[in-house]
């Protein structure tokens, strides 16, 4: 019997943990969902403090200026006092608004507006200018934590693309994989590798593409809107793959279904406001 459970935790670089298993409504300004996610969470009848709440600012609100303004604004649709992830959601507008971007995170962290703060869909070479932004802002700023400290990267991550080279870098620094589309919208399915094993444990193929994410390592977030899917997707804990199947499951594919701008370049400005 597996050792995970549905209740783990993984503790962040920040100091704060979150949970294994998400859920992909995964809020963003971008995606004009902020106000419904935050009353629901308002509405529940679980605590706040059990809630971990993620949302990112936009592709084209990266920028120092345009950044503090999407925080103050998702505070204020959301209703949440605070925001347990904030994510930049993509490596646009340049080298000089990526670092101010990113110093808007390390300031609302500062006052307590956010929790824990990451980036999405950035490719190594956005890491590795990430990672020089941050000691620049360390020697700008006052020394060691003055340049923000990376607890999340989220991408699309699953066995037809693993994404190796990101995920390695991430590892090397503690910083966790958030893996969406971790059922890969479920155009994959009926793929023999995976259907044999969805046959040998009696579960459907995204509850094996869900639990490979997990023994991976990674924070999967499968998203659905039927409720009976979402509870689903959220029974992975009675099984477990073996290490052979983990490994035979992952190919040497580079096949992402969803947008993909890990590849863009340094300079890819594509429509900033700032």
């Amino acid at each position: 019997m597996s050792k995970l459970g549905i209740n783990d935790k993984i503790k962040l670089n920040s100091g704060y943990e979150i949970p294994q298993l998400g859920f992909g409504v995964d809020s963003a300004s971008a995606y004009r969902n902020e106000a419904g996610c935050g009353a629901a969470v308002l509405r529940s009848t679980i605590p706040r403090s059990e809630i971990f709440f993620t949302s990112k600012v936009g592709p084209k609100h990266i920028s120092y200026n345009a950044a503090r303004r999407i925080i103050s604004e998702s505070l204020v649709k959301t209703g949440l006092e605070y925001i347990d992830l904030m994510l930049l959601h993509a490596p646009y507008g340049g080298s000089v608004h990526r670092k101010g971007a990113w110093l808007a995170l390390v300031e609302a962290v500062e006052e307590g507006k956010i929790r824990s703060i990451g980036v999405s869909n950035y490719g190594v070479h956005h890491l590795d200018e990430l990672e020089q932004h941050i000691k620049e802002l360390e020697k700008e700023r006052g020394g060691p934590g003055k340049g923000g400290v990376l607890s999340v990267g989220q991408w699309e991550v699953h066995p037809w693309c693993p994404r190796k080279d990101i995920v390695e870098w991430c590892r090397k620094r503690n910083v966790v994989v958030e893996a969406y589309a971790p059922i890969v919208r479920g155009e994959r399915f009926g793929e023999p590798g995976l259907k044999s094993l969805a046959e040998k444990y009696g579960k459907t193929e995204a509850q094996v593409l869900v639990r490979w994410s997990l023994q991976k390592g990674y924070v999967p977030l499968p998203k659905s809107v039927k409720a009976e899917r979402i509870k689903e997707n959220a029974k992975v804990y009675d099984f477990e793959l073996s290490e052979e199947e983990v490994k035979a499951l992952e190919t040497e594919e580079y096949s992402p279904v969803c947008w993909d701008p890990t590849t863009s370049e340094l300079d890819n400005y594509s429509g900033q406001e700032v």
